[in-house]
């Protein structure tokens, strides 16, 4: 027997093997179980706020759909049968189901439980995105997160296909067709060989940059950091680019291979044989921003990108 909710109240069991379809009033379960718990028709009677003659009704109609008798009536009060006390286990359980899925589904319905997807360009091993995230996690705690990390153009290809909910974004990056939101500035900072000769230096300017090789983290297809740096840096720079994580390009930095930009929250994660020196420059600052698409209708990521829209403005951001 296979058993259905439908929000007009009623449970609809049908029979397998069967062309019977029988309709319960929900009303009528909880009735019937309020009756077993009080022990009498009367007190549950007072306990629902309804006629002793109501409730009776209820539980006797019940009966009949099913055509079984439930309780084994008396003066000294009301007792299941037999094969009442086997369907009471099923109610008491099928009301339980129900409960849970009425909770579930609201929950969802307000972006208090369920799953998203977050796509990366940049991985949060540091502040602020760090903190935002764990502050996320604190007030959602139902809420399943999924991290995806992929290039720029596989994030916009993501989020457009419905593949990626919400995605965190370097502010260079073209976003056509989709809407974003400012969250903050990351300053930058140069990723240097521990040896290399500017690692004396406090700080380093552009022009310190001008004669390194520059490497890159990029895809084919994808070449909006390198233009972001050649707008930084200047044209005629020799970047290398290489299609690998973030970590590994910073062991070929530690292994002396080059020279790159970091952000400041990149920049608190410590490398072996690497160390990061301020850039002195104004424009030494990349935008982080979310971006989603305009006919997202997900409750979680919608409660996902309010939630960390309104924290990164009260600590100052976008």
């Amino acid at each position: 027997m296979r058993e259905f909710f439908s929000r007009n109240g009623l449970v609809t069991l049908d029979r397998r093997f069967s062309t019977e379809v029988v309709v319960i009033q929900i009303s009528a379960l909880r009735s019937l179980l309020a009756v077993v718990d009080a022990g009498s028709f009367a007190k549950a009677a007072r306990t629902l706020g309804v006629d002793t003659s109501t409730l009776t009704r209820r539980v006797t109609d019940l009966e009949d759909e099913l055509g079984l008798t439930l309780l084994d009536r008396k003066r000294s009060g009301v007792r299941p049968t037999s094969g009442g006390a086997i369907a009471i286990v099923r109610v008491r359980r099928t009301l339980a189901d129900l409960e849970m899925l009425v909770d579930t589904a609201r929950a969802n319905g307000a972006g208090q439980s369920g799953e998203f997807r977050l796509g990366l360009r940049m991985s949060p091993v540091g502040d602020p995105f760090r903190r935002l995230l764990g502050m996320w996690r604190l007030h959602h705690p139902m809420v399943v997160l999924t991290l995806h990390e992929m290039p720029d153009h596989d994030l916009y290809n993501a989020l457009t296909s419905g593949r990626l909910d919400v995605a965190l974004l370097a502010g260079y990056g073209y976003c056509p067709n989709l809407v974003t939101q400012s969250l903050f500035r990351e300053s930058l900072f140069a990723a240097l060989p521990e040896g290399h000769v500017l690692a004396s230096r406090a700080e380093i300017r552009w022009d310190d940059l001008r004669n390194e090789s520059i490497l890159v983290q990029e895809w084919e297809g994808s070449h909006a950091t390198r233009e972001f740096y050649a707008s930084l840096i200047g044209i005629g720079i020799p970047f290398r680019s290489h299609s690998a994580s973030e970590q590994s390009v910073f062991a070929l930095i530690a292994a002396g291979f080059g020279v790159t930009l970091a952000t400041e929250s990149q920049a608190q994660l410590k490398v072996p044989g690497m160390v990061y020196r301020r850039i002195a420059e104004d424009n030494a600052s990349v935008e982080v921003k979310l971006a989603w698409m305009p006919n997202s209708e997900d409750a979680v990521a919608g409660r996902f990108i309010s939630f960390i829209r309104d924290q990164s403005r009260c600590e100052g951001g976008g």
